[in-house]
């Protein structure tokens, strides 16, 4: 039996509305229907709707690239998602988030030393997962950081990644051997 519960479907082997949404993605900044977006093929209007929302999220958000992916690696550690993490740890150390802050994040701490718009960032983070909700001082700190706008688009990032989350560990969707950014199993 496979790990993976909802592998690729053969190009060819993808209905009309596969096709049309496939095609919507790979016309688009990502360029391939990736990893999170193959078990989401069997809802492809889900999939198409699920697309559009992280396109705006990830390239295009109040927050930028650096903040935008410091809230995705906070949000895959705290779901243990190894597809999200090898994808994005890269992006943001690309971006500027320092490699001791993202190992700190990969081990469960709260980074030490973190710029001051970064750790508003990962502690609105941290306690939108871990309290399902935000403080009033959080809340007001980020607003005035970020804006009204900017508050919703770090809860749209995290909510975002928090589904792919949940769509990749149900359908146990397998991380490439070859892939170096691994998040550490902190079950033990």
């Amino acid at each position: 039996m496979s790990r993976d519960r909802l592998p690729p479907i053969p190009p060819e082997d993808w209905n009309e509305d596969q096709r049309r949404y496939a095609q919507e993605i790979i016309d688009g900044p990502r360029g391939a229907v990736i990893s999170p977006f193959v078990p989401l093929m069997r809802s492809p209007e889900l999939m198409a709707h699920a697309q559009r929302m992280g396109e705006y999220l990830r390239y295009r958000s109040v927050l930028g690239l650096r903040l935008s992916e410091l809230a995705i690696l906070v949000t895959a550690r705290q779901w243990s998602q190894q597809v999200e993490w090898a994808i994005h740890a890269p992006i943001a150390m690309r971006e500027g988030v320092s490699a001791d802050t993202v190992e700190a994040i990969a081990q469960g701490r709260r980074p030490a030393n973190m710029p001051e718009d970064e750790a508003l960032v990962h502690d609105f983070s941290i306690e939108l997962h871990r309290n399902r909700g935000v403080s009033d001082p959080t809340w007001a700190a980020t607003v005035a950081a970020f804006g009204e706008a900017g508050a919703m688009d770090l809860v749209g990032v995290n909510g975002y990644y928090a589904m792919l989350s949940m769509v990749m560990n149900s359908a146990r969707t397998e991380l490439p051997a070859s892939t170096a950014a691994r998040l550490p199993d902190l079950s033990a």
